[in-house]
């Protein structure tokens, strides 16, 4: 029935044409006179250009697309420019291509922008160039052009989508932030800190004898095989500096602020010449286990492009069992709804964890609910360092660390 619908609408408007051609003709025949036949032969032109289009074939009409922004940033202006060429000079007049894409977000910032009228007449070939403004964040499909011709009144119009599918990836913005390692300053004032130094398991320093809880690994099987004894490695604490970045992607009106800040951390980590581990939580787990180098972080920002605030249910539930895998000395946690029981699931799973930073996402003038105070009251009195960041103090996520 669908098909047909077009095909229906069309006869339709034939038999118009022909209703208003006979009209005329038999009314000239009947009436006589110069004005009559004057009326039928002014209305001539008019119905055999609407019969001779309404049997041109749109497939005649070939498209093609150059993307001029294939990849932008938030709030940038895309460009792009539709090529129409045919083979046949038949003249047509009222010619509106419109862009068809699947992307609600786009779709609904550009209604209007996305449509062009045309006077192509005996042309082959012609160009229609179009803007964007203010590009939503993400991977947006154009679905193909919507052509539709029409006569001098309207009486024939012919409609076609013409598949024409091109990515546009809108890249998040991200801001300059100045990286410096997260200090440990747990053992200052009354309250002491639940995580442990990390062991350098490359350099031995010395034997000692064997403690229940000692891993296989540090066994001194040489020792053993001498002297029949369980001798255990020592080795030399340090204070490791490896980075791990988690995120959730709870619903929230902050949401884009989120992404933008996770983007800029993870740009500035790269530029310093360190290393990074990140686990972003939504509906799926994506787990980007040692971004080092631009061609890293280009890997992450396509995701970032893409990612969409999808996380059903307490994140704590969702990131339970990853939380056990975790080896790192340090981490950041990003979100826009710091909760109490996030903070114990991280303090209770995550070993081997020296500083802990939650980064709370907040609106510009933005005030914390009493329930928002009481869980960043509680994550300092475990030990973790919580900053709110709001677009104007994203540069100071690495300094400053007071625990405000």
């Amino acid at each position: 029935m669908i098909k047909t619908a077009p095909i229906v609408n069309l006869g339709g408007r034939l038999f118009f044409v022909l209703f208003i051609l006979l009209f005329t003709f038999t009314y000239a025949m009947f009436q006589g006179g110069f004005v009559s036949w004057f009326i039928f032969y002014m209305a001539l032109p008019f119905v055999l250009y609407s019969l001779l289009l309404a049997f041109y074939p749109l497939k005649d009409i070939r498209l093609s697309r150059e993307i001029h922004t294939p990849q932008i940033r938030k709030g940038a202006d895309f460009s792009a420019t539709v090529r129409i060429d045919r083979d046949w000079r038949f003249p047509l007049l009222y010619t509106v291509l419109t862009e068809q894409t699947t992307s609600p977000a786009l779709r609904s910032r550009t209604e209007g922008g996305r449509q062009k009228m045309l006077v192509p007449g005996f042309r082959k070939s012609y160009t229609w160039t179009y803007q964007i403004s203010d590009m939503p964040r993400g991977e947006h499909i154009l679905e193909g052009v919507n052509i539709e011709i029409a006569d001098f009144f309207g009486w024939v119009r012919k409609a076609k989508l013409i598949p024409l599918q091109q990515k546009v990836l809108v890249y998040p913005n991200t801001f300059e932030i100045a990286y410096r390692p997260i200090e440990s300053k747990y053992d200052h004032g009354s309250i002491a800190a639940p995580f442990t130094l990390v062991k350098d398991t490359t350099m031995a320093t010395g034997v000692r004898d064997y403690r229940p809880g000692d891993r296989v690994s540090w066994i001194h099987w040489k020792s053993f095989a001498r002297t029949q004894t369980m001798r255990t490695k020592e080795f030399e604490d340090r204070q490791s500096q490896d980075m791990f970045l988690l995120d959730d992607r709870a619903p929230s009106h902050k949401f884009e602020m989120q992404v933008e800040l996770v983007a800029s951390i993870l740009q500035s980590i790269v530029r310093a010449n360190s290393s990074v581990a990140y686990m972003s939580i939504g509906e799926t787990r994506n787990y980007f286990p040692s971004i080092q180098s631009e061609e890293h972080l280009q890997r992450i920002m396509y995701h970032l492009a893409k990612v969409q605030p999808d996380l059903k249910g307490p994140v704590e539930e969702a990131i339970h069992r990853d939380l056990n895998e975790i080896q790192a000395s340090s981490m950041l946690y990003v979100t826009a709804n710091l909760t109490m029981d996030m903070v114990k699931a991280i303090q209770r799973n995550v070993r081997n964890l020296n500083a802990c930073m939650c980064l709370v996402v907040m609106k510009k003038g933005e005030k914390p609910s009493p329930e928002d105070e009481r869980a960043f009251q509680f994550a300092r009195s475990k030990g973790f360092i919580v900053k709110r960041i709001s677009p104007g103090n994203y540069a100071s996520v690495f300094t400053e660390v007071s625990g405000k």
